[in-house]
């Protein structure tokens, strides 16, 4: 018996040909920020340091074949290019049904040729896989206008993955010499927006004038870098920006209240978390009783407090796995088991792992200082503040950490190539702490500094917990699945590849003013941020407020 999943074509998709657009007129343009600073004009839909990667309007050109709801991870995808899939019992292979009648941008038509050449892209260039490496062994097309994409291990922990890559045409990208420096100054899409204008500051996609589906009712999107995170901030508050996600310090008085009326925010938990990533190849932070001795002494209260305003949900399992969303995956000897500051037990880690706090410093077994540079993107206040308690905490047991800032574009080249001592940073997210746990430690996904990572920015070499996470994939039931998960959590634990700071929403702030129909509590139909795949998906379904 084959896994089958067939998806009727959503209410929404009333059409699967090509549409004028019956959209009703909206007066005003949709105004999104981000707090990411200059941007360089490139629109390569794969690369995140992009400026259509890092403000999200690549999701506005290009589309999914599906569209997953990490909010609500058990829910069927939503049909999209695709109006079918099917998987083989053991999630090696899945066909694809593509739907009929649309077209790319320039008028050429959407083939099941492209979209197996947006596979076999991923496979051929490493460098633009940035969908947690999926394992691509082969991508066909079918006679009868199927895609036939094969793995050479089961697919059931990245299957959401799979199915929601993205599909760029193959008549203009199999004629780029080097698709990883391509910045793409016209881009063809299936989407229904295309790049109206480009500066240092301000991108404008328009509404084209066909597309296989109703058009949306926004005609023109305007994505706006401000310098910072105060910038984007009063942008919101003034109603400049009307969407974002930007850590906002007191968002009550800050955003909330200038207009409590239309100003919304909705930050749903996920399976993934925020912690402080320590480059495993630069001594001492290779030795795992310094790891553990700094995650005893770092006060995740004042974190959740100062550092993420409450806004972010406080972590406590020192599995690193956020509560309550990961109850039913905790191990049962760490049910219990939560963060608590304990200055004493980490000096006695320190010192049985040769270690000696020598008045105020902290020396390695090699008689060196311990010392720690930790960077982040100026603008992230958020993110500057927990480094500040950290920096703090660290000197109680004598470690004399320093922060650096950078720009964004430059910090994210950096922490991917593994050009940094300790930074902070997100982790994936998905149906189950696979992906948070795979995204920090595994040793099969290692790149060598210097080299671009899309996972274990660390560079964690544990043989035990790639075993597991390997173990975890291939598994056949949820016995298994629990085994492995267990051995990854006492890695977590004892070994500290990662230290947990904080829990990862999916959050956005937006304005109900002009538009209506976001994603929230009472209508979860999707993550509700704009630089998030399902950004096409809530474009579609916003309306004018009037």
């Amino acid at each position: 018996m084959r896994r089958t999943i067939i998806v009727a074509v959503a209410l929404a998709l009333a059409a699967t040909g090509c549409s004028s657009g019956n959209a009703t007129k909206a007066s005003g343009v949709l105004t999104v920020g981000m707090p990411n600073g200059p941007l360089t004009e490139n629109h390569n839909p794969f690369l995140p340091t992009s400026a259509a990667g890092s403000l999200g309007y690549r999701y506005q050109i290009y589309e999914p074949l599906a569209f997953v709801n990490n909010t609500r991870p058990a829910q069927e995808p939503v049909p999209w290019l695709a109006t079918k899939w099917e998987w083989s019992d053991n999630y090696k292979k899945v066909t694809f049904t593509i739907r009929e009648n649309v077209k790319w941008s320039d008028g050429k038509p959407l083939t099941a040729a492209d979209v197996a050449f947006s596979y076999e892209i991923l496979k051929k260039w490493p460098a633009l896989n940035n969908r947690d490496s999926l394992k691509v062994d082969t991508a066909t097309a079918t006679p009868d206008g199927k895609v036939e994409v094969t793995f050479a291990n089961p697919q059931f922990v990245t299957r959401n993955k799979v199915i929601s890559v993205m599909v760029v045409p193959q008549h203009i990208w199999s004629g780029v010499a080097d698709p990883t420096t391509f910045t793409n100054p016209n881009p063809v899409g299936t989407g229904p927006y295309q790049v109206k204008s480009f500066t240092s500051q301000t991108v404008t996609i328009a509404r084209r004038s066909e597309y296989w589906q109703d058009l949306p009712k926004v005609p023109e999107i305007q994505y706006t870098s401000y310098n910072d995170n105060t910038a984007q901030t009063t942008a919101l508050a003034s109603g400049a920006s009307q969407w974002s996600y930007v850590f906002i310090p007191d968002y009550q008085k800050l955003y909330v209240d200038k207009d409590p009326k239309n100003h919304k925010l909705w930050f749903p938990a996920g399976l993934g978390i925020h912690g402080l990533w320590l480059n495993n190849t630069v001594a001492p932070f290779d030795n795992a009783a310094l790891r553990s001795a700094m995650s005893d002494v770092i006060d995740r209260e004042a974190i959740f407090v100062r550092g993420e305003a409450r806004l972010f949900p406080k972590l406590e399992s020192p599995t690193g796995m956020p509560l309550p969303a990961g109850d039913s995956f905790l191990a049962p000897e760490y049910k219990d088991a939560r963060f608590k500051v304990d200055v004493d037990k980490a000096k006695q880690k320190l010192a049985a792992a040769g270690f000696k706090l020598e008045g105020d410093v902290l020396k390695a077994p090699d008689g060196k200082p311990v010392t720690l540079e930790l960077t982040n993107p100026s603008g992230w206040s958020d993110y500057l503040t927990v480094l500040d308690i950290i920096k703090s905490d660290l000197k109680k047991i004598g470690i004399e950490a320093t922060v650096r800032t950078q720009t964004a574009d430059a910090w994210t080249t950096d922490f991917a190539n593994g050009a940094f001592q300790g930074s902070l940073r997100w982790t994936n997210t998905g149906a189950t702490p696979y992906e948070m746990y795979q995204n920090i430690m595994d040793g099969a996904e290692i790149k060598a500094i210097g080299q671009t990572a899309a996972v274990n920015f660390g560079r964690y070499n544990n043989p035990d917990a790639t075993a597991a996470l390997a173990e975890y994939a291939n598994a056949t039931d949820d016995a298994a699945r629990a085994k492995s998960l267990a051995t990854l959590q006492k890695v977590m634990v004892e070994q500290v590849p990662m230290i947990p700071t904080s829990a990862g929403p999916i959050g956005a702030e937006y304005s109900t003013k002009n538009w209506v129909g976001w994603p929230s509590d009472e209508d979860p139909y999707g993550p509700p941020q704009a630089t998030l795949p399902n950004a096409l998906q809530i474009v579609m379904k916003l309306k004018p407020a009037a």
